[in-house]
């Protein structure tokens, strides 16, 4: 069997926790900042960790993580 093929633009993107689950980065904190407010940006910095209904799939193309 060969060898699968990690997806490298979710291998930049998530990152494994110790339990195994998926930490991300929030969105919108690029640009068009001074409309939201500090505390909203603050919010924003924190990371995530992704959706139980999105687990699977992410699984699928991150096979080694």
């Amino acid at each position: 069997m060969p060898k699968m093929k990690t997806s490298s633009a979710a291998a930049k993107r998530f990152k494994a926790t110790g339990t195994g689950k998926l930490k991300r980065n929030k969105a919108y904190k690029s640009h068009i900042l001074t409309k939201k407010t500090a505390k909203r940006k603050r919010n924003l910095r924190k990371p995530a960790i992704t959706d139980k209904t999105n687990v699977k799939n992410m699984k699928k193309i991150l096979p080694y993580m």
